[in-house]
């Protein structure tokens, strides 16, 4: 039925039954379990990598005993894996583990009863047998028996790779990608595993080329090199990467010589996976993905700005009076001056921070353009800023993936050059998130005959992927752009706006009236605290107070609706997977239904984030919903997102994450009725001003920082000079794009 995993000379082979996973890294697969041995009484620990576990799961392992000053005797182990076990109860627990989909608890007994030890056999050989049972029909069946063959393959696969030092979680992601051809792609050429594996590095693909026999010198080696030192800079944001930071870059992850990586860069150019530009006798590089982007966005720019305007021309100083009454308000300088640069512009910018009137602009130019019935279309890149436009305008807003209709079946856009965008003006919210990629096939949707506005606030953080578009283009100088900084009469009211301005400013926030005072229950109540605490545990226990007990109490909000704690990083006492533990214990722990995965539960009420977009559920990275069922004997679960619920199984519960504490770079484009923030000088690495500045500004009712006065005077006088390298504000400057040459 199974092959036992075989060790080194001087290793030793134990199996057992696992009773805690005491950690598991979902990226690495590296396990710390508790194993229980048939004929011992104490349980032993196992530290050794495995693709995934859960308690109950037979385990065999090969490696040695060491004994860790610190966590005392240990089994490492160079080999871990999932084995069938041997007793009925063993059976029982296997099945019920998750291992097997389609098979939970009840039928996993049942099965067990019916067929005894010879389950197994039956499965493999003669699976008809199992339609006779109660619960199993022909869909069940079909389940059962394709996600035991797959089972079956992996362990052929493993027997190769592990010889070469794959870990078994990679080998479980390297079969997914090429199937039953795993053994050959890898063999051939184990650097492809870089692009088509997700989780797998250079160092790791580098590992297995050098135990496969491919040499340190090896030209396959270098250009790989080459490609994951920009990939690696990309992942910094970076574009356009100058030569000598490459060639640095090069030389401290490969270790070879200039003229051979000279060489590498030549071969890598000459099938144009990258490209070099040069400007002023000094040359740069890019991914060629990233060349075709920027390009692309600098060209789709001068198309749009080219066109004629679709309203013709209007007097601004008709029109926009009109507009005013019409609304009941009256428009600041500044503002007026935008409007009246909007009316006249084919392409705008609109940048400011929070209370400055970005909306009041936006609804102003659509109620002068509303007389001529003109076809708008609003967006923003995620679900909460679209929802956020929506509410402002009273119009539709939708997430540009919406906007472009993202086909899930061929994973890719419907709109583009040859199927534009119908649409007379388009109005970007939140655009400082777009990265380069996304902007370029976005602006490629809009007609020339389009109008196009982009609003956002360019000091919040940079995105997530590669380039700042909409730094660029304000910093270019040639684009038509509004940067608003007066703020508007009725936000001068709000602390949490005003000490925005302030940390922008790279200002201390003005202290608290009675600082502590929602903490402390004092009679006074602002939108904005700064509660200083010393100690990690000192702002944890102050955390879980206002959260669960003075918020709700002072404010009356609720904490899984109204309050959102961000955190600037994931790991650590006062990182996301901590705060959520804390969190959930105190706010949700009475759900009478749970799942367990990799030591994560996910119980019922549970507050919930989606990791990554998943386009075939309709559900996007950052969407925040609430799990409203969770079906225990089929390992699934149920989110409701926005009215919605959509269905997890078991094996997709990596795509989400709990929620009632989430990082600050996960928050942009949504806002929270309030926002606690804990800071410490543990976030040391990440302190600076735009982080806190973005959390600060993601609070509509109520700011409130928990932590170290130290950290947040860091934080705030902290603006890393540092820029993300980037071709296209040249690009947008030089007005044409034949300076840059292959």
């Amino acid at each position: 039925m199974s092959e036992s995993l075989s060790g080194a000379p001087g290793e030793e082979r134990i199996t057992g039954i696992v009773e805690k996973v005491s950690f598991f890294s979902e990226s690495s697969g590296f396990s710390v379990l508790r194993l229980g041995r048939k004929g011992e009484r104490d349980a032993v620990t196992v530290v050794g990598h495995v693709a995934a576990v859960n308690t109950g799961q037979h385990i065999e392992a090969v490696g040695c005993w060491h004994n860790d000053k610190i966590w005392g005797v240990q089994f490492k182990a160079t080999h871990l894996g999932v084995i069938p076990p041997d007793t009925l109860e063993g059976i029982t627990s296997y099945l019920s583990s998750g291992m097997v989909k389609g098979v939970g608890p009840h039928l996993a007994k049942l099965l067990v009863r019916a067929y005894g030890l010879e389950l197994f056999t039956v499965i493999e050989d003669h699976p008809q047998q199992l339609l006779g049972l109660p619960g199993i029909g022909k869909k069940k069946l079909q389940q059962i028996v394709a996600a035991w063959a797959e089972q079956k393959a992996i362990k052929k696969i493993m027997l190769f790779l592990h010889s070469h030092g794959v870990s078994t979680s990679r080998i479980v992601r390297i079969f997914r990608a090429y199937g039953d051809d795993a053994v050959a792609v890898v063999s051939a050429n184990p650097y492809r595993l870089i692009l088509d594996i997700p989780g797998i590095g250079f160092k790791s693909a580098d590992q297995i080329a050098r135990n496969i026999g491919i040499p340190i010198d090896s030209p396959l080696r270098a250009r790989a090199g080459i490609g994951h030192a920009l990939l690696e800079l990309s992942l910094e944001g970076h574009c356009r990467v100058p030569e000598p930071m490459l060639l640095a870059a090069c030389r401290k992850l490969l270790s070879l010589p200039e003229p051979v990586l000279e060489e590498a860069i030549r071969q890598e150019l000459s099938i144009g996976t990258i490209v070099a530009v040069e400007e002023e006798g000094e040359k740069s590089y890019y991914l060629l993905s990233l060349f075709r982007a920027e390009t692309g966005v600098a060209k789709s720019i001068r198309r749009i700005m080219d066109g004629a305007l679709p309203w013709g021309t209007l007097d601004a100083a008709t029109v926009i009076p009109e507009a005013e009454k019409l609304s009941s308000i009256e428009l600041s300088e500044s503002q007026r001056s935008a409007v009246s640069l909007a009316l006249s512009s084919k392409f705008m910018v609109i940048t400011g921070g929070p209370g400055v009137g970005k909306t009041t602009i936006i609804n102003t130019i659509l109620k002068i353009l509303a007389t001529a019935k003109l076809n708008v279309l609003l967006c923003a890149p995620t679900g909460r800023a679209a929802k956020r436009m929506a509410e402002a305008t009273g119009l539709e807003a939708k997430t540009i993936h919406r906007l472009l209709e993202f086909d899930p079946f061929v994973r890719d856009f419907r709109r583009g050059n040859s199927y534009p965008l119908e649409a007379d003006l388009v109005i970007v919210d939140e655009a400082s998130m777009i990265d380069v990629v996304l902007m370029n096939r976005l602006l490629a949707a809009v007609s020339s005959r389009s109008a196009l506005i982009f609003a956002g606030d360019v000091d919040q953080l940079p995105p997530v992927g590669p380039g700042f578009v909409l730094a660029d283009m304000i910093n270019s100088g040639v684009l038509p752009v509004v940067r608003l900084t007066e703020i508007y009469r009725q936000a001068q009211s709000s602390m949490i706006i005003v000490n925005a301005h302030r940390i922008n400013c790279g200002e201390l926030p003005f202290p608290s009236p009675q600082a502590g005072a929602a903490d402390e229950g004092a009679a006074e109540l602002s939108d904005f605290y700064v509660v200083p605490s010393g100690s990690t545990a000192d702002i944890l226990r102050r955390m879980l107070l206002v959260v669960a007990d003075r918020i709700p109490v002072r404010f009356g909000m609720e904490p899984f609706r109204d309050i959102q704690v961000l955190t600037p990083m994931n790991k650590g006492a006062l990182g996301t997977k901590a705060l959520n533990r804390l969190l959930q214990e105190r706010l949700n722990p009475h759900a009478a239904r749970k799942i367990v995965r990799f030591e994560t539960i996910y119980a019922e009420g549970d507050k919930v984030i989606q990791m990554v977009n998943n386009y075939d559920k309709e559900v996007f990275n950052g969407d925040i919903g609430r799990i409203t069922l969770v079906d225990e004997e089929e390992s699934t679960l149920r989110v409701e997102y926005d009215g919605r619920e959509v269905l997890y199984e078991f094996g997709e519960l990596d795509e989400i994450a709990l929620a009632y504490a989430i990082t600050i770079h996960k928050s942009q484009g949504s806002e929270y009725p309030a926002v606690v923030i804990p800071l410490s000088m543990h976030h040391f690495s990440l302190l600076e001003r735009n982080l806190i500045y973005t959390a600060v500004t993601r609070a509509k009712k109520l700011v409130m920082i928990i932590g170290d006065p130290q950290a947040l005077a860091m934080a705030i006088g902290n603006k890393r000079s540092s820029q993300r390298l980037t071709g296209l504000g040249a690009l947008l400057a030089e007005g044409k794009d034949d300076h840059l040459r292959q």
